[in-house]
């Protein structure tokens, strides 16, 4: 099963890492990094920018509107993610407390669909058509 970890901090958190060195915060992450590829779990993940080189495109309205960043509180943003693997929902849960994130953050898991999830669907011409999709990016 394929797994979402969004990272997720408070303004506190965000307060604290400014008086931690840049190069330790890499260090701690790059060796939780290193442990997720070397069980062979790690699939995806990134670091995402400051939230003003963002926007929000909104549809509530009868037209989309964007909005440039930053946008919302801290807490309700998300700074990055990892896509992980695991055979199990504990599994996942265990590289999740795993992270080196202190108090102020918090990693939200989400489950990602898979082809079992639309099984009802199978002869949808969308769900045919990601299939394919998803062997091109995979040949990438």
């Amino acid at each position: 099963m394929k797994y979402m970890l969004i990272m997720r901090s408070t303004e506190e958190a965000v307060q604290a890492s400014k008086e931690v060195p840049f190069e330790e915060i890499l260090n701690a992450m790059g060796a939780y990094n290193e442990a997720l590829v070397k069980a062979g779990v790690l699939l995806a993940g990134e670091g995402l920018s400051e939230p003003e080189e963002g926007f929000v495109v909104d549809f509530a309205g009868e037209t989309p509107i964007a909005t440039d960043g930053p946008y919302g509180e801290t807490h309700e943003l998300f700074n990055g993610f990892w896509i992980i693997q695991t055979p199990t929902k504990e599994e996942a849960l265990e590289w999740a407390c795993r992270c080196p994130l202190g108090p102020g953050n918090k990693l939200e898991v989400r489950r990602i669909h898979e082809d079992a999830d639309f099984e009802q669907f199978a002869d949808n011409e969308y769900i045919q058509k990601e299939k394919g999709w998803r062997e091109q990016l995979d040949s990438k």
